[in-house]
């Protein structure tokens, strides 16, 4: 009799993180992003600085946490920038009355907390209170809207937390530079600019350590949700996207998945918001503005919703060149993105590249098209 051979650790690896919910299953894909990390690794040294990159970078991860609300657990929301506010605020707050090291450390964690718990609420009562379809759209609409106005009028002393003035529209300045361990164990600083490296034929080069922090956190994260998706929960939420009413008749706890998922969206959106503050030390009520908040649905739409790999992409092609136009020409412009990926695209950019590299084959092994049917999720 012979025995099954032991799968390797790279296979299980692999099984892990491939699965019918996500596009790239195939090494030719691995061996691509794997070019593409080497690439983004060595930009800042050929490229410049990576300062202004690891903004894409950082809003790489608010595109994430709206790919698995809307493209898996189908609940379009435009609060996500609630969540992302929240928690740069908590990070503001926490690391201007601490400091030290470990507080800053702490002030990261309670961002992401922060934005988590939010995210628990606001689901909690829409999910479990009957909420449904474009009136939960509605309702993280009016949240955006409801802390805009809030944080407006938070110009006044009395509305200081310890140290920490929330400043209103003049913002809060003053956010220590992120620096993260334990004060005479090890920390580790990330500033913009400030690390000199000697490179053979370039010669002395500045690159933004921040900007490698975002790309690791970036790629963990995504990496991290390619693996929940692919899971039974994953399936489920796919589920619950096609089919609500057909998934909660096969026994699952449909109000439970969906408020896991816009909690897990929740504290990803936080940590965006973390790491936007500590890039720009700084964050004012802007980030609660209508026009942020309609962003993520913006980025999400034109990579391709049921995407991960969609969202990233489209969030830092897009917002490259937002930033790079600038003015009521950027406007124009992300408006005709929106609307051509509506019309002509509506599966998103990523996906029809994806259908087009496979010669427009159906894969039995990609149930991002609306065609899936339900029973897939079934134990």
């Amino acid at each position: 009799m012979v025995a099954a051979s032991t799968p390797s650790a790279i296979t299980r690896l692999r099984n892990r993180l491939e699965g019918p919910n996500t596009i790239g299953n195939s090494r030719r894909f691995w061996t691509a992003l794997a070019l593409v990390v080497v690439a983004l690794i060595a930009f800042p040294v050929v490229g410049g600085t990576g300062s202004q990159f690891s903004l894409f970078l950082v809003l790489g991860l608010l595109g994430l946490s709206l790919s698995l609300v809307w493209g898996y657990a189908g609940v379009l929301s435009f609060g996500q920038v609630v969540f992302f506010g929240i928690g740069a605020y908590t990070f503001g707050v926490v690391s201007i009355n601490v400091p030290t090291p470990a507080g800053i450390t702490g002030a990261v964690f309670a961002g992401v907390l922060a934005g988590a718990v939010v995210a628990a609420l606001l689901g909690y009562f829409m999910f479990y209170g009957g909420v449904r379809d474009v009136y939960v759209t509605i309702i993280t609409l009016v949240s955006t809207l409801v802390m805009l106005t809030f944080m407006a009028q938070t110009a006044g002393s009395e509305w200081t937390i310890g140290s920490a003035a929330l400043g209103g529209f003049n913002g809060m300045p003053a956010i220590p530079l992120l620096t993260l361990g334990i004060e005479g164990v090890f920390t580790f600083q990330f500033v913009f600019n400030d690390l000199e490296l000697f490179v053979p034929v370039l010669g002395v080069v500045n690159i933004d350590p921040f900007y490698y922090l975002s790309l690791a956190v970036l790629l963990a994260v995504y990496l991290g949700l390619r693996v929940l998706v692919n899971m039974d929960f994953g399936r489920v939420l796919v589920a619950i996207r096609e089919d609500e009413d057909r998934t909660r008749m096969f026994g699952y706890d449909v109000e439970r998945a969906k408020l896991v998922a816009f909690t897990i969206g929740g504290g990803l959106a936080g940590l965006s918001g973390v790491l936007y503050a500590a890039r720009n030390v700084y964050i004012d009520p802007s980030v609660f503005q209508l026009y942020f908040a309609t962003l993520p649905v913006v980025w999400v739409s034109v990579g391709g919703r049921k995407s991960l790999l969609g969202a990233v992409s489209a969030t830092v092609a897009v917002e490259y060149v937002r930033l790079s136009l600038g003015g009521e020409l950027a406007l124009v412009v992300v408006g005709a993105l929106l609307l051509v990926s509506i019309l002509v695209l509506p599966g998103g950019i990523i996906p029809w590249i994806d259908d087009k590299l496979s010669d427009g084959r159906l894969d039995v092994s990609d149930v991002e098209s609306p065609e899936t049917p339900p029973e897939a999720t079934e134990p």
